[in-house]
């Protein structure tokens, strides 16, 4: 058995224990909320034994192992860094943190303490990304990376409404960039590495965040394209376009239907079957680097989420978006 601790009660962590309650050995002990009838009343929903409104008493509880995060973007850093310092494992929600510089005092946390730091982007551990990359070969010298994600956010009309919400509030390090557009850097960076350029372009809003936006992105032989959206909807497949044919994706932030088309006309099926609780693969993965003694992931590697927060940190600099925590 491997017992978590839960940070954040939203609808993101209503998702991870449905999921990771089907993961052998997944035993869910505490809650951290800083409101105490808040942790008390998501303890009672999801049978947990403890909770804690205080951070430091959590971390040095004996009654859990490992930590699930899913506070805003700005308290990453943070509290994992507190949970690491008392020998915790952490499960990090994706943006892992504010900036280049969190991302690296988080790193050193893990190594200085001998834990697993992992970033739950859950879409490279599903089976329908291990078969992109297990066939890219077979679509040629690959040319063009094209990445669409633009959800229109639950909370945006009551944004537009006058009414403040976290969502858009660039005090939690947050936006369109940081919250959607990610999910199209990351598989980006495991499959072709870190590109030697961006461009990007954004949408600002009143509050301060970016609303939607473009980066293009230049590699030797190739380029990529990606557009995020908070504030408006697309049902856009993704690709990757080779010299001998296309990989066509649904919902690149967490693979759907996955084919290749060639230029002959002929269609390759390469979708796998996959649970429809896909955050369980993450919680797996994790369980599983934690029992053979790993403290880095593979695939969600201290490289490749150091690169995603490069790559956002410019991206960022060149839209003008300055988070409080850049300040720190």
């Amino acid at each position: 058995m491997i017992r978590f601790g839960i940070i954040g009660t939203n609808s993101i962590t209503e998702q991870l224990i449905k999921s990771a309650r089907e993961a052998e050995g997944f035993v869910l002990t505490a809650v951290y909320s800083r409101s105490e009838e808040t942790a008390a009343q998501f303890a009672d929903k999801h049978d947990i034994p403890h909770r804690f409104t205080d951070l430091e008493q959590m971390a040095a509880s004996s009654e859990l192992d490992a930590v699930y995060i899913a506070s805003p973007n700005s308290f990453h850093a943070r509290q994992a860094i507190t949970l690491m310092n008392h020998g915790k494992h952490v499960l990090c929600e994706k943006p892992i943190a504010s900036n280049r510089r969190e991302v690296q005092e988080m790193f050193a946390a893990a190594k200085r303490n001998n834990v697993l730091l992992m970033e739950a982007m859950k879409s490279t551990l599903l089976p329908n990304f291990q078969a992109i990359q297990a066939n890219l070969h077979k679509i040629g010298r690959v040319r063009r990376y094209v990445a669409s994600f633009c959800q229109y956010s639950s909370r945006y009309d009551a944004f537009k409404a006058g009414v403040h919400v976290n969502t858009f509030d660039p005090a939690f390090s947050n936006g369109s960039l940081m919250d959607i557009g990610v999910y199209c850097l990351y598989p980006m960076v495991v499959l072709f590495g870190k590109p030697d350029r961006l461009q990007a372009e954004a949408v600002m809003l009143e509050s301060g965040v970016d609303g939607e936006g473009s980066l293009l992105l230049k590699y030797e032989g190739m380029d990529a394209v990606i557009l995020h959206s908070k504030i408006t909807q697309s049902h856009q497949s993704s690709e990757i376009q080779g010299e001998k044919g296309t990989i066509v994706f649904e919902r690149v932030s967490q693979p759907a239907k996955v084919e290749i088309r060639y230029l002959d006309g002929t269609v390759e099926e390469l979708s796998q079957p996959q649970k429809a609780n896909t955050m369980y693969y993450e919680v797996q993965s994790f369980m599983d680097l934690i029992r053979s003694g790993q403290t880095e992931s593979p695939v969600n590697s201290y490289a490749n989420s150091l690169a995603v927060m490069e790559l956002m940190d410019e991206a960022r600099r060149q839209i003008g978006l300055v988070y409080p925590a850049d300040r720190q």
